[in-house]
């Protein structure tokens, strides 16, 4: 357990140390919520306030981009550099390397989750989570579901920048169409049945669900869980050091 948690730690501050990934996930975020509120906290369609809605929708943007972007970009890159070579007559495992992984880069999405969270508060007038522990389950789903597909990426991309181009590519359609830049109540029909579809769907409605009171959907929990579960084994099946 030591040993795993010297690993996270080191792996959190060359990540917290990489400009990009941290301007992407800690500053950007921040950026973009100061741009949507420049109009004011307008209500959007059904009342819900602007800011209780953009910051929960951000935290996933967050969480999306640690998980599908820099995890996979990661993995990739320690492959090509032959790395995991070195790792592979270590006592570690596949599944020890994930957990390093995946928790350090998830600890990248707690700190951009939590500065979203201070900024909304202080300059916005953010309403604390009506169902914290709703939101605390949908925020760990999130990034386990969203996390095995970064890890399913990592283990199939033969570099890093291809890792990063994959990762992009799967990124930016699933934050315009399932909710975390634009308001699914602002959608048309057709985006939000297209968004439903994408994986990132189930994490945007469960936390602004616990946000706003509301109980998560048992079906929308179970998809996550399935893609977790999925997209792990098929990481695990798939790595190669």
């Amino acid at each position: 357990m030591k040993g795993i948690t010297q690993v996270v730690t080191v792996e959190l501050k060359l990540i917290v140390r990489d400009p990009m990934s941290a301007f992407f996930a800690l500053v950007f975020p921040a950026i973009m919520l100061w741009v949507k509120l420049r109009g004011g906290n307008k209500p959007l369609p059904g009342g819900t306030p602007l800011i209780d809605a953009t910051v929960p929708m951000l935290i996933i943007f967050v969480i999306g981009l640690a998980a599908l972007v820099v995890l996979p970009a990661t993995l990739a890159q320690y492959r090509e550099r032959r790395v995991l070579k070195r790792l592979r007559v270590t006592p570690a495992s596949p599944t020890m390397l994930f957990g390093a992984q995946w928790a350090a880069h998830m600890l990248l999405a707690v700190l951009g989750s939590w500065l979203l969270i201070a900024i909304g508060a202080v300059a916005y007038g953010l309403s604390a989570p009506a169902q914290l522990l709703g939101v605390l389950v949908a925020w760990l789903l999130s990034a386990l579901s969203l996390g095995a597909i970064g890890l399913l990426l990592g283990a199939l991309a033969p570099s890093g920048r291809a890792a990063t181009v994959i990762g992009l590519s799967l990124f930016f359609p699933m934050v315009f169409l399932a909710g975390v830049v634009i308001p699914r109540e602002s959608m048309s029909g057709s985006m939000r049945a297209i968004g439903d579809l994408m994986p990132m769907a189930p994490a945007v409605e469960a936390i602004r669900d616990g946000w706003a009171g509301g109980a998560a959907s048992p079906i929308t929990l179970g998809v996550m869980v399935a893609i977790s579960v999925v997209a792990g084994g098929a990481a695990l099946r798939a790595f190669r050091w």
